[in-house]
């Protein structure tokens, strides 16, 4: 059973409560105790935790796809995905943060300063790549080492430390910039925004990389078995020879470097600096992963549920422009969702302390 099921690790042999352990036991119980349309117990373990969302999702489809004949569309679906990249990697970064057991407010600030600084190097003359590396390299090391330090070594409320840092981050943004929008022009950084790669947009190319190399990293190495341990029960994650403190400073880092790659593709798109951007991301991302059954309490999630949470939440959002309404609504849409979340997390996490 991989990491985002409920239920302990099992072998794939694995029998019902109250059956035995032979494969013929486990045949008949496949034949006479399921019913024909129940899917496997491996694909059910896989998709519980986001199966609600899973469903919310096909339901909408098929709504916006009657009411707005232009929502399967191509091109339509290819600006979902484009407009939502920021998101879906940004959300990476906050699954890894709350399987942890935390939360990151200032992820979206540190797009905002990732842009800056993006803009200042080019402006002196780094070349774009070059540029790009090290915008990446110092959000990577600025989540870890304040975060990290703070939230891990420290043990300060996650909710105070990236609230500070993040009111830290938007006011040094604003010194630099006056609050004004700063215009980049880097043909590198334009087609990393805007350009392609066999058809495919960039910002889309990037989202996929970025879910593949952190569901690996979550799914298949110990520092993502280390962060399900923290997450769970840190304690005993500790006791058992577990860095607890060094895997909290690494997932604010992996934040970190989410929130300036997000900065770096949304610079890119907009081929400017934005002191404002992000404001709102981090709570969006929240009800993603929460959405994708992610628990705020640690150690149970994923990134296959983060991105169909992200969907849910992108194609509202699409909806609700394809359909004439108010932009207001949206916020008001999401802050419902976010709601619900939370409290779909409350009722299941109590649920498995009933059972």
């Amino acid at each position: 059973m991989p990491p985002e099921a409920v239920e302990p690790r099992s072998s794939p042999t694995a029998a019902p409560r109250g059956a035995g352990t032979s494969a013929t036991t486990i045949a008949a119980s496949a034949t006479r105790g399921w019913p024909a349309w129940r899917a496997p117990r491996w694909v059910h373990g896989r998709i519980r935790n986001f199966l609600g969302a899973t469903i919310a999702l096909a339901i909408l489809v098929v709504l916006l796809t009657i009411a707005e004949s232009s929502f399967l569309t191509a091109g339509n679906l290819k600006n979902l995905l484009v407009t939502n990249a920021t998101l879906f990697i940004v959300s990476t970064g906050m699954t890894y943060v709350m399987i942890s057991a935390g939360f990151d407010l200032s992820i979206g600030a540190m797009m905002a300063v990732s842009e800056e600084l993006l803009y200042e190097l080019l402006k002196n003359g780094v070349p774009a790549l070059a540029a790009i590396v090290i915008v990446l390299l110092v959000g990577f090391v600025v989540g870890t080492l304040l975060n990290g330090v703070l939230i891990g070594v420290f043990g300060v409320n996650f909710f105070v430390a990236t609230l500070g840092t993040m009111t830290l981050f938007y006011g040094l943004v604003d010194v630099v910039t006056n609050g004004a929008s700063e215009t980049i022009t880097s043909s590198t950084l334009a087609s990393f925004g805007n350009g392609t790669l066999w058809g495919v947009p960039m910002p889309v190319v990037v989202v996929v990389v970025t879910i593949a190399l952190g569901g690996f990293i979550l799914r298949w190495t110990p520092f993502g078995r280390s962060i399900y341990g923290t997450g769970g029960n840190r304690e005993a994650a500790r006791l058992a020879g577990v860095p607890d403190r060094l895997v909290i400073m690494s997932v604010y880092g992996v934040a970190g470097l989410c929130g300036a790659l997000a900065g770096v593709v949304d610079a890119g798109r907009l081929a400017a600096a934005t002191p404002t951007d992000g404001s709102s991301i981090a709570l969006v991302s929240g009800a993603a992963v929460l959405l994708g059954g992610t628990s705020l309490f640690g150690g149970i999630g994923g990134l296959s549920g983060t991105v169909v949470g992200v969907l849910v939440i992108g194609v509202l959002g699409d909806g609700v422009n394809l359909l004439g309404v108010s932009d207001f609504w949206q916020n008001v849409v999401t802050g419902a969702v976010l709601i619900g979340a939370i409290l779909l997390d409350r009722l299941q996490k109590r649920g498995q302390v009933l059972h």
